[in-house]
């Protein structure tokens, strides 16, 4: 878990307790587990909405970015600046 020990989450639990006190500590537990519960329900309805539209679950973030990415005015030319610029830097490498 991130690479914590028992000492190091006990000292995290003590300064907890410290801060919060002991009647606050079962209500900040009940919120990050409802709110832990609640991300776990929007990625699985997110799964089979990816599944409905026949798309592969781990592809959907990537696909979906690539979307938003088109949609940037501008990017396909900045694309093709830099194609032809790396075309540049090949050719003068060779006439070097």
């Amino acid at each position: 878990m991130f690479g914590l020990g028992f000492p190091e989450i006990l000292v995290i639990l003590v300064i907890l307790f410290l801060i919060f006190g002991v009647k606050r500590l079962p209500e900040i537990g009940e919120g990050l587990g409802k709110t832990l519960r609640e991300i776990r329900n929007i990625r699985g309805e997110r799964r089979t909405e990816k599944e409905k539209e026949g798309r592969d679950p781990g592809e959907g973030l990537v696909s979906d970015v690539k979307k938003e990415l088109e949609e940037i005015p501008g990017l396909k030319e900045v694309r093709e600046v830099r194609k032809t610029v790396h075309q540049v830097k090949n050719i003068t490498k060779i006439l070097k």
